[in-house]
């Protein structure tokens, strides 16, 4: 990675993607969202870091990690479903069908590891073992490999709310998704992840879980949307040292948004405290763990941009043809 170049442009961020121009306008945790009159979708990854529920920093070039690496999966694992891209007129954009966003998101586990509340290690370490209509065994330890593969489905919470934790059974009969929808849903997840794990490996890295979401088209087929396997909506170890750090008890190392988010754990309840602020030094070295990211998981360098540009300016450009 080039440091030279990170910090000659640490001032380049893009903390909000607002385009007066654009039509109906949706603000996400991270993205923002535009509909076209035409049934497309207009998505620019900002800079924002969410977690928590919460947004806590704006990260530089996070946005651009994003795309271009959920980019590189969505190409790897187009013969397992139908995702939404159609294009990308700038490296923090995609184009993508508008889609009936499915009421399940869908996060599949290989080990037992998170810091938020609906995750399975910290439900797990409160003595529950019944969660997800799971039943997992005594005796786990945190970061250990879980006996299986599983699916643990939550409500999409909106802006500020807070998932909720929901099992097979209460899906169908809360009719948040048909018997039928339930069994494509976790019949591409899984095979997803299958993807995502041995192309990982390849790269030295423990896939450890992630998140799917999905929605309808017009002829009612599901399709993969937002993003896929990137360091934010999938949590990656680094294979090299895991067992090591395993064996003794230690956090496994890693490069997605957990970096930030036990900093923030550390230091507060973020569900009930005020979260402090996060100093620029970690804001720069966060920058650092999604590039790397990036370049650890696809195998390619990150293209820094001209550091004479506003991001927003340069997207406002390549976006123009849309006003």
């Amino acid at each position: 990675m080039d440091m030279t170049a990170l910090k000659a442009r640490a001032h380049l961020v893009l903390a909000d993607a607002t385009i007066p121009e654009l039509p109906n306008h949706y603000r996400g945790k991270v993205r923002d969202n535009y509909d076209l009159p035409d049934g497309r979708r207009i998505l620019i990854s900002s800079d924002r870091l969410s977690a928590f529920d919460l947004n806590l920093a704006a990260i530089p070039f996070k946005g651009q990690v994003l795309t271009q690496t959920a980019r590189h999966w969505f190409e790897a694992t187009s013969d397992i479903c139908p995702n939404h891209v159609l294009d990308y007129p700038d490296p923090n954009v995609v184009i993508g069908r508008r889609l009936a966003i499915l009421p399940v998101e869908i996060v599949v586990r290989d080990y037992l590891a998170g810091t938020t509340g609906t995750s399975i290690l910290t439900l797990y370490k409160k003595g529950e073992r019944e969660m997800y209509g799971i039943r997992l065994p005594d005796g786990l330890e945190p970061h250990q490999k879980l006996p299986a593969t599983i699916i643990t489905p939550t409500t999409k919470a909106q802006v500020g709310g807070h998932d909720e934790p929901l099992t097979s059974t209460e899906i169908i009969d809360r009719r948040l998704l048909s018997a039928g929808q339930w069994r494509v849903l976790s019949d591409y997840a899984h095979a997803l992840f299958a993807r995502g794990r041995e192309v990982a490996a390849k790269r030295g890295l423990i896939l450890v879980d992630t998140k799917y979401e999905f929605g309808t088209d017009e002829a009612g087929r599901i399709v993969l949307a937002d993003e896929i396997h990137t360091p934010d909506s999938s949590r990656y170890w680094l294979m090299g040292s895991y067992q090591e750090r395993f064996e003794k008890g230690g956090r496994p190392e890693s490069f997605d948004k957990d970096f930030v988010r036990n900093w923030v754990a550390e230091r507060c309840d973020p569900y009930k405290d005020p979260i402090p602020k996060i100093p620029e030094e970690m804001i720069l070295k966060t920058a650092e763990v999604y590039i790397g990211a990036y370049e650890t998981i696809t195998g390619k360098a990150f293209v820094f941009p001209s550091a004479d540009e506003p991001i927003l300016t340069r997207i406002r450009r390549n976006l123009s043809r849309y006003f």
